[in-house]
């Protein structure tokens, strides 16, 4: 898969906010949510989101700072939540705006992962599943 075409940075952050990329940007947003990093690019992007929210929240909230700071902290832990909590379908979702049939970015990262979960299976194979010595 080629990522050579990446979005530039005024693209990145309309898509960011939900924007589709034109078809040539198509790789870029399936290795975006199914890199070994995706989900740490996912909390990017909701940290993007969030801030000029929790900005004007902060600046825009009446009382004392550590009131508005609170108040901004509890926003952001809900919104976390709630971006976590949805990470696989927003994922999923974003390479079906792009353009590739719903299950591609599970299957890619998946794919990405067989070797190492052939592994861990044949390790656990050998420490749990000996055979009884006949009787």
């Amino acid at each position: 898969m080629s990522t050579s075409r990446r979005p530039g940075p005024l693209r990145w952050l309309l898509y960011v906010f939900g924007a589709g990329l034109p078809a040539e940007y198509k790789d870029w947003v399936l290795h975006d949510v199914s890199t070994r990093t995706w989900q740490l690019r996912h909390l990017a992007r909701t940290s993007v989101q969030i801030a000029p929210i929790a900005i004007l929240l902060f600046v825009f909230i009446p009382g004392p700072v550590w009131v508005r700071a609170l108040a901004v902290l509890s926003g952001l832990i809900l919104g976390f939540f709630y971006s976590v909590a949805y990470m696989y379908e927003t994922a999923e979702h974003r390479a079906v705006k792009a353009g590739w049939p719903l299950g591609t970015a599970a299957g890619t990262r998946d794919a990405d992962k067989a070797d190492e979960r052939e592994a861990e299976k044949e390790r656990y194979n050998q420490r749990w599943r000996t055979e009884l010595p006949p009787s």
